[in-house]
């Protein structure tokens, strides 16, 4: 694991604007920089860093956070996988934890193979463009009509066809041969090595974070009882059920898109994307797995089978149905036209051909799979009776009942059968699997209460924790105001001042009244705030980001971001008494506490009023608690309007 230290000198040295300018470019806005947001399409820049604060929010998907976040959205990296990245950026050497001598040993090696597999991938680029590498292997990706843009871009490659020439380099350069076997670059026989991607075209296998993995590779020419394609073999950093080729490269995209195309082939994948759709990726020639499911659903739900019409293809995609409805995800199907794949079909046509074929053709999956069962089985009752089970099968793993109900209603259309058949065939599939059984599906509608235009006390407790953000550790002076009984018995006010720092304040005005902010995730930070202080007596807001989870992180940065994006309406008229910070921040803390207690003691008054109701035989003391809280609100009236004047 990597050390608190390094991660401190990380959190302490990475600079955000730098982070995050390094994949989109930024405007000067003031003391800000602007960008159009990388998460949705906009045509008003929306995506405000801040490099005072050192976070950055996009109003237009809700997102924010520091370095480590935009990182961890845009690129999809783990959050190690973000420390080690800015480690590089900055130069910052990265100290592991002591961990058991098993662990150092796993790590140890797994670094080695990403050592000597970056070392390979280079090799093989160097090839390439050798005399040798441009005539045999360059000739061939440009009869795939890759762009010389798009093989320098996928890192493709070329391994001489001589018996062990990537090994002899490798070993002169100081790489060991045990790390050359276990990677699957160098057979090892007798003391013989022997390169096992030699006389082929090489396909680089990248990671998420864009760490090379494992290689593909693709013989030259029709060489009898010799594998067309041939990959590394399983390893420390590679497993094949666990990887999808192109995923680096189309990260961005499909999150971006909503949406992932998936293809058989490499070639596939690097065809898309250079006609411009650039949400691919491949299953490296197996069928898809749960895992890589996982990998998708981390960047999107929806998926986009694009495989052959022939039987081959059809199999292929029928064979991961169940596994992509069971994890939720909405699956469609394109079939190519007879002969042709993804690859040969985008060669001579544009990107808007493609993408208008992609639209016309693409089908629910689940109507594919029942159209296609279908056609199959339509003179025989029993493949019928089969088909109708396969069909229910699959829509019973569909988790969302609504979609369960329509597939159903479709299904019986094309199947010419009867809805109760099949909801009575669901429901036993159901019970099977321990949900509830019904013979009809009925979809649950919520009711939802009408929200009003402003949720007063929801703004009041973001205020007053943005307040703290911003001004906790500043000291001010405040006008406390001692209720105290006159002679004649009357409650009268004796104003005080004080000074005190402005998170003090607000704890011990909070304490008192034992107020409870009534967003759970604001009370949660709120506490966080305020132990921060009490241990610093001193607020960071980008040291104090790093330490709260995603959620926490977001609320915070949201809230900090606000003023960058929107100013407080004018609330006098709702009787919410915030002033902007050009006027004193004592004025801004006494005067939102004052409105926040004001609004508590009106939603108070509303419940016992309520209970009046239900408790007519309590109406008396009830009536008389209402009239004390009057009294109480008549008071915080008076004193906020000390405050405002």
């Amino acid at each position: 694991m990597i050390s608190k230290n390094t991660i401190d000198k990380v959190f302490e040295q990475s600079r955000v604007e730098e982070v995050i300018q390094d994949f989109i470019q930024l405007r000067k806005a003031g003391s800000n920089y602007k960008a159009l947001s990388p998460f949705s399409n906009e045509k008003t820049p929306s995506f405000v860093v801040s490099p005072v604060k050192q976070i950055w929010k996009d109003f237009s998907s809700g997102k924010g956070g520091n370095a480590i976040s935009f990182l961890m959205e845009h690129e999809h990296f783990t959050y190690p996988e973000a420390i080690r990245y800015l480690a590089k950026k900055y130069n910052i050497e990265i100290e592991e934890t002591t961990s058991s001598s098993e662990d150092k040993i796993k790590a140890s090696e797994r670094e080695s193979l990403y050592i000597v597999s970056e070392f390979a991938k280079n090799y093989f680029v160097d090839k390439l463009k050798t005399e040798e590498g441009m005539t045999i292997a360059f000739s061939y990706f440009r009869e795939r009509g890759f762009k010389e843009e798009t093989v320098d871009k996928f890192q493709l490659g070329y391994s001489p066809n001589i018996v062990n020439a990537l090994s002899i380099d490798a070993l002169d350069k100081g790489f060991e041969v045990e790390f050359l076997e276990k990677s699957g670059l160098t057979i090892v026989n007798d003391s013989k090595y022997i390169d096992r991607f030699r006389g082929r075209v090489i396909f680089p296998i990248h990671s998420m974070s864009g760490r090379v993995l494992g290689f593909g590779a693709r013989i030259l020419g029709d060489k009898i009882k010799t594998a067309k394609y041939l990959n590394s073999p399983e390893s420390l950093i590679y497993n094949k059920s666990k990887v999808l080729y192109g995923i680096f490269f189309a990260k961005q995209h499909i999150a971006k898109l909503d949406n992932c195309y998936i293809v058989e082939g490499y070639t596939d994948v690097i065809q898309l994307f250079q006609k411009g759709i650039k949400n691919v990726v491949s299953s490296s020639g197996t069928s898809l797995t749960i895992d890589q499911i996982t990998v998708i659903r981390r960047l999107t739900t929806n998926i986009t089978m694009l495989y052959d019409s022939d039987k081959a293809g059809v199999d292929a995609t029928l064979r991961g149905v169940d596994m992509i409805l069971n994890a939720g995800m909405n699956v469609s199907i394109c079939t190519f036209p007879d002969g042709l794949d993804p690859d040969s079909f985008s060669q001579d046509r544009t990107f808007e051909e493609i993408n208008n074929f992609f639209q016309k053709n693409t089908i629910d999956f689940i109507q594919f799979k029942a159209s296609f069962l279908a056609n199959s089985s339509k003179e025989n009752p029993i493949l019928k009776a089969k088909t109708i089970n396969e069909i229910v099968t699959s829509v019973s793993l569909i988790p969302d009942v609504i979609k369960q109900e329509l597939y159903i209603k479709h299904c019986s259309k094309i199947m010419d059968i009867s809805e109760e058949v099949l909801f009575n065939t669901l429901a036993q599939l159901s019970k099977q699997r321990s949900f509830s059984p019904s013979k009809k599906i009925k979809p649950t509608i919520k009711k939802t209460e009408k929200k009003h235009d402003v949720d007063v006390i929801f703004e009041l407790e973001k205020k007053i924790l943005e307040i703290l953000m911003l001004y906790g550790a500043e000291s001010e002076t405040f006008e406390e105001v001692i209720m105290k009984k006159s002679p004649d018995g009357e409650i009268v006010m004796e104003p005080t001042i004080v000074k005190s720092k402005v998170f003090e304040k607000i704890f011990l005005d909070l304490q008192q009244d034992e107020v409870k902010f009534t967003n759970t995730s604001f009370q949660n930070l709120y506490e966080k705030i305020i132990k921060e202080y009490q241990k610093k007596n001193e607020f960071k807001s980008e040291l104090f980001l790093n330490s709260l989870d995603p959620e926490l992180s977001e609320y915070a940065t949201s809230i900090l971001m606000g003023e960058e994006k929107y100013q407080l309406h004018d609330w006098t008229g709702k009787n919410i008494f915030v002033k902007n910070k050009q006027h004193s921040i004592s004025q801004l803390v006494s005067e939102t506490i004052l409105s926040l207690r004001t609004f508590l003691i009106d939603r108070k008054v509303k419940e016992l009023q309520e209970n009046i109701k239900v408790n007519s035989d309590q109406n008396n003391a009830v009536l008389e608690e209402i009239g004390e809280y009057y009294k109480l609100k008549s008071l915080l009236a008076k004193k906020l309007n000390r405050v405002l004047s």
